[in-house]
């Protein structure tokens, strides 16, 4: 299994540093600790590629390699989650979403296939046994305690 994990882009407001991020020669504050603690909670034996939006921009590749996408948003990262969102359902792609914006407007995301909700501690491994029965058609929603 190859997982694309996707980290949506920040507006360009005063709150995304973007312009002060150019004097310290960074481009983004803050890495995106969520995906990368869930990156390490997936399977040893899957391929994950991490992809920060405020750093770089995902190319056709990128998506063809992928097999899941997942995603996570904070409510600002709104449009850029729904543009990311957009083109993978394009490429025929599998959306898995969580995170803050997820949990507060998963009803707002007709195209994520799956959402993951609350603590990825809690609502990761039911998702995963599930995945692996091949219980992955239509919208599911999996929230922990």
């Amino acid at each position: 299994m190859r997982i694309l994990l996707l980290y949506p882009e920040y507006p360009d407001t005063f709150w995304s540093f973007k312009h002060a991020l150019k004097f310290i020669r960074k481009r983004a504050a803050l890495p995106p600790l969520g995906l990368l603690t869930l990156a390490a909670m997936l399977p040893k034996e899957w391929s994950k590629k991490l992809i920060d939006l405020n750093v770089v921009n995902i190319t056709d590749n990128d998506l063809a390699w992928a097999d899941y996408v997942f995603i996570s948003a904070m409510v600002v990262q709104r449009e850029s989650a729904r543009k990311i969102i957009a083109r993978c359902k394009k490429a025929g792609l599998k959306v898995v979403a969580g995170g803050p914006l997820f949990i507060s407007e998963y009803d707002e995301f007709e195209d994520v296939d799956h959402f993951v909700l609350n603590e990825a501690e809690l609502t990761l491994p039911p998702f995963l046994a599930d995945l692996e029965k091949g219980k992955d058609q239509g919208q599911k929603v999996t929230e922990g305690l």
